[in-house]
Formats: C-alpha cells, sequence, structure tokens
C-alpha cells in the first residue's frame, strides 16, 4: 500500500505562486511515476504535471513554464511549484502514484487551490 497526503492549498490572487506537497509513505519502492492532477469544479480530472522515478518530466503544453514538479526523495515527497497562477487554476488538486503494487493506482485526498481575480 502507499500512502499520499498533500498540502500547501490555499487562496492566492492571480498572478501569485503556491508550492503544493504530497508526502509519499508505504511501500515507496514500488512506485514508478508520481503526478499531480487536478479537478475544477463541473469539469473532469486532468494532468497537470509528472515525473518518473529517472526524473524524467511530463506536463500539457498550457502549463508547461507556469507549473514544475519536482521530487526530494530524501523527504520522499514530491512538489509542484505553480507560478504566475490564474483564475482558471483553481480547482483540486490532487497527488497520484502508479505502482507495481496492487491497486496499481493511488490517489490522495487533495487540496483546494482557489485563485482570486
Amino acid at each position: 500500500q502507499v500512502q499520499l497526503v498533500e498540502s500547501g492549498g490555499g487562496l492566492v490572487q492571480a498572478g501569485g505562486s503556491l508550492r503544493l506537497s504530497c508526502a509519499v509513505s508505504g511501500n515507496i519502492l514500488s512506485i514508478n511515476v508520481m503526478a499531480w492532477y487536478r479537478q475544477a469544479p463541473g469539469k473532469q480530472r486532468e494532468l497537470v504535471a509528472s515525473i518518473t522515478n529517472g526524473g524524467s518530466t511530463n506536463s500539457p503544453d498550457s502549463l508547461k513554464g507556469r507549473f514544475t514538479i519536482s521530487r526530494d526523495n530524501a523527504k520522499n515527497t514530491v512538489y509542484l511549484q505553480m507560478n504566475s497562477l490564474k483564475p482558471e487554476d483553481t480547482a483540486d488538486y490532487y497527488c497520484h502514484a502508479r505502482s507495481t503494487l496492487a491497486p496499481y493506482v493511488y490517489w490522495g485526498q487533495g487540496t483546494q487551490v482557489t485563485v482570486s481575480s
């Protein structure tokens, strides 16, 4: 089993920055990809950024340059640095892990990000 606990969400003005953290515990060695997803009200959950064990990152073109995913293996933590935030970035942000062990996909409880105009 893998446990994911997000933190760092909150209210920020447009143009501001936030850094989300995801603390990972449990069977960490079974994880091969970590990611952040978000879900805005009335919309589908979407990928924000992902990072592999080797450090390769991926994110939608629309978010590149503003959102950066990183990991600190010593702290078992994955981060999402969000800059130049826009009201449309308002959503619940979820930490996600893909594991080699069933049930293979794990989610955190989510952290809310609200960007005011």
